[in-house]
């Protein structure tokens, strides 16, 4: 590290310490004052004296330990918390969800679908929104896409989105009128190890709730053919840059 550097890290250290100092100084004035307390009773609550305290409280207490800093919090009913803020750097906790939605609007955008995110079934329950829906003026269809980072409840899930599916329906009715073909359901779901091992262990589940061909909606998604008329699921690779099909195993009636 260059001396230049070290010393813009030092200025900035030195600056946002000050910050700190008074600001922490700040609170322990108000709470010590909110409690009738001088500064050389909360001194003897502590085991510091009456000038320590009223360093502290001026912002000069740059060179306590945490463990003072500590004994004076707790004096005062409280707790001193060292912590970094959260890491800019650090996906957001959906990231997952988001990565799926961003996918499935990209290719929407590109087979020239409208795309429609957290689109309300209802408007009196603005909660109760499809993740992604797809609404295809060509074939005056919309694709209800729901997209999953991690699978919870499986019956619960499956009975919601076909909530959501008949409800979107009635948003296709109103749209395109007597053209229209209805809503169609797909789910997206985030291939990792959890969710992949999770579709495997029930197999005869996953298949009776989603029996429409998974190679035909990835197809569907994709290149923006005709999605099938019954629910499907496909994968989505873990960094949500692509679909591929759900591979159905041998007992089970494969992907045309």
């Amino acid at each position: 590290m260059s001396t230049r550097t070290r010393t813009q890290l030092a200025e900035d250290a030195l600056r946002a310490n000050r910050e700190q100092l008074v600001r922490l100084g700040s609170d322990v004035r108000d709470a010590r004052i909110r409690r009738h307390l001088t500064q050389a009773q909360l001194g003897v609550r502590v085991g510091l004296g009456q000038a320590t305290i009223s360093r502290a409280e001026r912002g000069l207490g740059g060179g306590f330990t945490v463990d003072a800093w500590q004994r004076i919090g707790i004096a005062l009913g409280t707790s001193v918390r060292i912590s970094l803020p959260r890491d800019p750097l650090t996906e957001t906790a959906d990231a997952g969800h988001l990565g799926m939605q961003e996918l499935i609007l990209r290719l929407g955008r590109a087979a020239r679908r409208t795309g429609l995110v957290e689109l309300p079934t209802k408007p009196a329950e603005p909660w109760r929104s499809i993740d992604v829906a797809l609404a295809d003026n060509r074939l005056h269809r919309l694709i209800v896409t729901e997209c999953w980072n991690t699978i919870g409840d499986i019956g619960a899930a499956a009975r919601t989105s076909a909530r959501k599916e008949a409800e979107a329906d009635a948003l296709a009715a109103a749209r395109w009128g007597e053209a229209s073909r209805g809503a169609t359901l797909v789910w997206v779901v985030r291939a990792t190890k959890r969710n992949r091992a999770l579709v495997a262990r029930y197999p005869e589940v996953f298949a009776a709730r989603f029996p429409g061909s998974s190679a035909a909606w990835c197809r569907a998604l994709t290149d923006g053919t005709d999605p099938p008329d019954e629910p499907g699921l496909v994968w989505s690779t873990v960094d949500g840059t692509r679909l591929y099909p759900w591979r159905r195993p041998p007992s089970l009636t494969r992907d045309r």
